[in-house]
C-alpha cells in the first residue's frame, strides 16, 4: 500500500545588493527583517538533522553538506521555515498533502520574501537596496537549489526508485524547465549553447549521490527522513527548476508524486528504460529546443517527449485502474492529468502555446521579442540581464508577472497561507503553536517542538508522523487550552 505523497519545496532565493554586497550579510538582513516584521523568532532545533545519512546500502565516498547552526533561521505561522542556507535565503514550506497545496506554500514563500525584501530595504537608500530572484544561478558558474520532498513507503528498495525515477527526472524538463540563456560550464559552453530549457541541469555530474553542492547528482541519496524512520522514506530531489509558472510547479510536483505512488504499487518493471548515460542525457535534453535529441537506452533511442509519453500512458491506465488518493483527490488528479495532456501535445506540434504554461517556453517568447526588436545576439548582455529579470520578485520588475502565465489561485488565497498552516498534516500544529504560544516555543523543526512552559525541564513534543497534527485532530485540543503548559498537560495526559 502507498503512503500519503506528503510534500513540499524547498528554494534557495539568488540575491544580490546589501550594504555591502555580501550575499551572507543580505540573505541574514531579509530573514532577520522578516522575524521583526512578525514580531517572532523561534530557533531551529539541529538535534535531528542527520544529511551525513545515505540511502545506500555501500556509499561511495561521498561529503555530506554542512550544516550552519550559526546563520538566521525562524520559524513561521503557516509552518514554514526561514532561513539562511549558505549564501542564499531560503523558503522551505510547511508540509502539505497534495501537489496542489504545495503550489499554493511555495507561491506564499515568494510572498514572505516579497515582504522581507520590503521591510528590509526601509533600512537603505535604493543604491544599497537587497533584491530576490527566485531563480538557480547567479550568471557566474555558482548554482543554488530548488528542492522537492516526497513522503515514500520505507519499504520500497531505494534501488527501485533510482530505476524509476531516471527516465522521468532527466524528461521532465520539457514542461518543468525554467529556461537560461547561454551555459556556465565548460561543456555547455563548448556546444556552444545559447538557450537552454533547463537552468540546473548542466551543473549535474554525477547519476546518484549524496552531495549537493559538489558532483551533484540526479538521484540524491540523502537518508534523513524527519518521521518514524521505520515507516517512512523523504525522497530530496535537487534535480528540478524554480519554477515562476504555478502551473509548471503544478506538473512537476504532481507527476513526480504519481509516479512514485505507482512504483510502490507495482514496482518498476513496466516503466520505460533509464539511459544508458544519464547525465549525458539530461543535459542533452537541457540543451534541446527543437525537442528532437534522442539518448541511448537497452530499448532504443529515446527523446524527452517519448519518455514523457510512455509515463502518461502508464500512469493515466494506472489512476484509472487503481486511483490515486495517497496523491491528491480524485478531481485534483484528474485535472493533473488533463493538464499534462495538454502540454505534451502542444510540445508535439506547437511548444509556443505553452507561453502560458512553460517557463522556458514564456520567456524564450520574450526574448525572441526582444532580439527582433533591436537586432541582438543570442549571448547578448541585454539578454541575460532579461533572464535574470524573468525571476526577479518584485512585482513592478518581474517579467515572469507580466508574462500572462496562468495562475491556479488568488492573491488572497496566497496572501491567506503565508500566515495560516495547511490543515493537512503537522504543519498545523507547529504553526499553530508558533502562533499563539510563540513565548514559550524554545524551538521546533520539522518533527518536534521545544517548550519551556516555566518551571520544571524543557518540554519537547514529538511529530514522528506527518500525517498528525491536523487539523481535524488537533483544532479541538488547541480550543481547549490557553497557553502551552496547559497544552504540554493535555499531550502527556
Amino acid at each position: 500500500m502507498a503512503v500519503a505523497k506528503v510534500l513540499g519545496i524547498e528554494t534557495e532565493y539568488g540575491v544580490a545588493g546589501g550594504p555591502d554586497g555580501d550575499p551572507i550579510t543580505a540573505s541574514t538582513l531579509i530573514v532577520n527583517a522578516y522575524a521583526q516584521h512578525e514580531h517572532r523568532r523561534i530557533a531551529w532545533d539541529f538535534t535531528d538533522e542527520t544529511p551525513g545519512r545515505d540511502a545506500r546500502v555501500q556509499p561511495t565516498e561521498s561529503f555530506p553538506p554542512a550544516i550552519e547552526i550559526h546563520l538566521a533561521n525562524t520559524v513561521l505561522t503557516n509552518g514554514a521555515r526561514l532561513y539562511v542556507d549558505h549564501a542564499h535565503p531560503e523558503y522551505s514550506s510547511p508540509e502539505v498533502r497534495t501537489p496542489l497545496e504545495a503550489v499554493l506554500y511555495d507561491q506564499a514563500g515568494e510572498l514572505v520574501m516579497r515582504q522581507a525584501m520590503e521591510t528590509c530595504n526601509t533600512t537603505f537608500d535604493p543604491a544599497h537596496a537587497v533584491r530576490l530572484y527566485k531563480n538557480n544561478s547567479d550568471g557566474k558558474g555558482n548554482a543554488y537549489g530548488t528542492h522537492e520532498n516526497y513522503l515514500v513507503d520505507r519499504s520500497v528498495p531505494f534501488t527501485d526508485l533510482v530505476r524509476g525515477l531516471l527516465p522521468h527526472f532527466v524528461s521532465r524538463l520539457v514542461y518543468c524547465g525554467a529556461g537560461k540563456v547561454g551555459s556556465e560550464t565548460d561543456e555547455a559552453r563548448g556546444y556552444g549553447t545559447t538557450f537552454q530549457l533547463s537552468a540546473r541541469a548542466e551543473f549535474f555530474e554525477e547519476v546518484v549521490g549524496l552531495e549537493t553542492t559538489l558532483k551533484r547528482p540526479i538521484i540524491n541519496t540523502r537518508d534523513e527522513p524527519h518521521s518514524d524512520p521505520e515507516r517512512y522514506r523523504r525522497l530530496h530531489v535537487i534535480n528540478g527548476d524554480a519554477t515562476m509558472s504555478p502551473v509548471a510547479t503544478w506538473l512537476k510536483l504532481g507527476v513526480t508524486s504519481l509516479l512514485l505512488s505507482y512504483i510502490e504499487h507495482r514496482g518498476v518493471e513496466a516503466l520505460p528504460p533509464a539511459p544508458t548515460r544519464p547525465v549525458r542525457a539530461f543535459r542533452a535534453f537541457a540543451r534541446d529546443e527543437s525537442l528532437t535529441a534522442t539518448t541511448p537506452t537497452d530499448r532504443g533511442e529515446w527523446r524527452a517527449l517519448d519518455y514523457q509519453e510512455a509515463l502518461y500512458e502508464l500512469l493515466s491506465t494506472f489512476v484509472a485502474t487503481e486511483g490515486a488518493d495517497d496523491v491528491a483527490p480524485s478531481d485534483e488528479v484528474t485535472g493533473l492529468l488533463a493538464e499534462w495532456r495538454r502540454c505534451l501535445d502542444a510540445l508535439a506540434t506547437t511548444p509556443d502555446l505553452l507561453s502560458d504554461t512553460v517557463d522556458w517556453i514564456a520567456k524564450r517568447r520574450i526574448l525572441r521579442a526582444y532580439q527582433d526588436r533591436y537586432h541582438c545576439g543570442p549571448l547578448d548582455a541585454r539578454l541575460r540581464a532579461i533572464d535574470l529579470q524573468y525571476a526577479d520578485i518584485h512585482p513592478a520588475r518581474s517579467l515572469a508577472s507580466r508574462a500572462r502565465l496562468r495562475h491556479l489561485f488568488s492573491e488572497d488565497d496566497i496572501s491567506a497561507a503565508v500566515s495560516t498552516p495547511p490543515a493537512s498534516t503537522r504543519a498545523f500544529f507547529r504553526g499553530t503553536c508558533v502562533a499563539r504560544f510563540s513565548d514559550a516555543l524554545v524551538s521546533a523543526n520539522w518533527d518536534s517542538l521545544v517548550f519551556d512552559v516555566g518551571s520544571g525541564p524543557l518540554q519537547r513534543v514529538a511529530m514522528m508522523d506527518p500525517l498528525r497534527g491536523t487539523a481535524a485532530l488537533t483544532e479541538p485540543l488547541f480550543n481547549s487550552v490557553s497557553n502551552a503548559s496547559e497544552l504540554v498537560v493535555a499531550l502527556n495526559g
